[in-house]
């Protein structure tokens, strides 16, 4: 019984140290995200944190799939360990002793770090830059900057939260204004298995439509520069964030003649960085 009890002991405060260390090596970021899973799942039944606190956490989780994923930890093995982390926290009583503890080493590492106003995401070598600050005019909360032939394109949240619609902003260079524009990807619906570097057969891709565009607002494209808005459901978060951070997906501007101008993006830690403006604005 005791050695029971000890097990459980040193398992609960595994999940205290891998809070707040460092992943430095991709078995590291498969374990702390079995962990962080665990503390997330805990957090749901028992409501151990509040919101700042809890947010950092799952934006900490996301951060920790990107770095197994990249590391080469099968996507499959990643679900695995996730529900074994949920049904670990089932079978953890609210009023565990070393639960307790758990909350509180937690409170103390993620504090500090829900109250961040920037933060960059990994995304290959382009990145996603996230900015918190409350904003008094329009501006990108969390975006990646790439271009199409000599024209840069912006693709992310602009605006005060999360909950706005992602867009792509785009300055074309020597050429008429698009009359439509399109996200297309990877539909993780329909398969597990990644395409790093490229997007999928036709056969497993998926395409969004922009819902409609606007003339972009100055906070949106480079000083003194002028583009076009084109807004995209807010639902294609979720897909995007589904992808293997290791995986491309495009935005396409499609012009009356046909031609096709594309601008590729990197998945990256997307999801992270949403799971950090899901902090608030600071």
């Amino acid at each position: 019984m005791r050695i029971g009890r000890n097990a459980r002991r040193a398992s609960l405060i595994a999940a205290i140290v891998a809070m707040a260390a460092p992943v430095h090596a991709w078995a590291d970021a498969a374990s702390t995200y079995y962990e962080r899973s665990f503390v997330l799942a805990a957090n749901q039944r028992c409501g151990l944190f509040a919101r700042p606190v809890a947010a950092a956490l799952d934006a900490a989780t996301w951060q920790a799939r990107g770095a197994a994923l990249r590391g080469g930890v099968g996507e499959v093995d990643l679900a695995a360990r996730a529900a074994r982390a949920r049904s670990r926290a089932a079978a953890t009583p609210c009023s565990h002793a070393e639960l307790a503890t758990v909350k509180q080493r937690v409170d103390q590492a993620f504090m500090g770090w829900s109250r961040l106003a920037r933060m960059n995401f990994d995304a290959g070598s382009a990145g996603w830059a996230a900015d918190r600050y409350a904003f008094t005019r329009p501006g990108w909360r969390l975006v990646q900057a790439t271009r199409t032939g000599a024209s840069p394109v912006r693709f992310g949240y602009a605006g005060e939260s999360v909950g706005t619609d992602l867009s792509a902003v785009v300055s074309f260079v020597g050429r008429p204004r698009p009359y439509a524009a399109r996200v297309v990807l990877r539909d993780a619906r329909i398969g597990s298995r990644p395409w790093p570097g490229g997007l999928p057969p036709e056969s497993q891709r998926m395409t969004v439509w922009s819902s409609g565009s606007a003339a972009a607002a100055p906070g949106l494209v480079a000083p003194k520069g002028q583009g076009e808005v084109w807004t995209f459901r807010a639902d294609l978060a979720d897909a995007l964030a589904r992808l293997d951070p290791r995986e491309r997906f495009t935005v396409e501007f499609v012009f009356r003649d046909d031609s096709v101008a594309t601008a590729t993006f990197e998945a990256g830690d997307f999801a992270a960085g949403r799971a950090f403006l899901a902090m608030g604005p600071v």
